[in-house]
């Protein structure tokens, strides 16, 4: 059985990024591997196994075109309150928060924030199948 070990996003910046995912849901660099043209570097935290995975590529200078084939990053927290409001005390824009319904029962809290390069994450109040 195959198991999920990371995903992989190419950002601008390697600072910005690190410092986003870091103060936004506590993902701390767990390893950095850099090469001539393009640096590494995986964010994980205590709560999974599973890390993000920050390419760099160095010759990149203009922001990346993420086209219409990205979904969004996923997380979920024990209180989605005050983990939106905590990131809008950071300074940053979490849209509004939305209560998801299937066949009359909440199936997912949730709220959506992008990072310092566009990408959508999905932060879910820890519910039902989202554990």
């Amino acid at each position: 059985m195959a198991k999920a070990i990371h995903s992989m996003i190419r950002v601008l910046n390697e600072q910005r990024s690190v410092e986003f995912y870091q103060n936004a849901f506590q993902l701390t660099v767990a390893d950095r591997l850099d090469f001539e043209t393009f640096t590494l570097v995986y964010l994980s935290n205590a709560k999974s196994n599973f890390e993000l995975e920050l390419t760099i590529n160095k010759d990149q200078t203009e922001p990346y075109d993420l086209g219409n084939g990205y979904g969004h990053f996923a997380v979920c927290v024990e209180d989605i309150e005050s983990e939106r409001q905590r990131m809008i005390d950071l300074g940053y824009e979490p849209r509004k928060l939305v209560e998801f319904n299937h066949e009359g029962s909440l199936l997912a809290k949730f709220f959506f924030i992008e990072d310092p390069d566009g990408y959508e994450i999905e932060v879910l109040q820890r519910h039902g199948r989202f554990k």
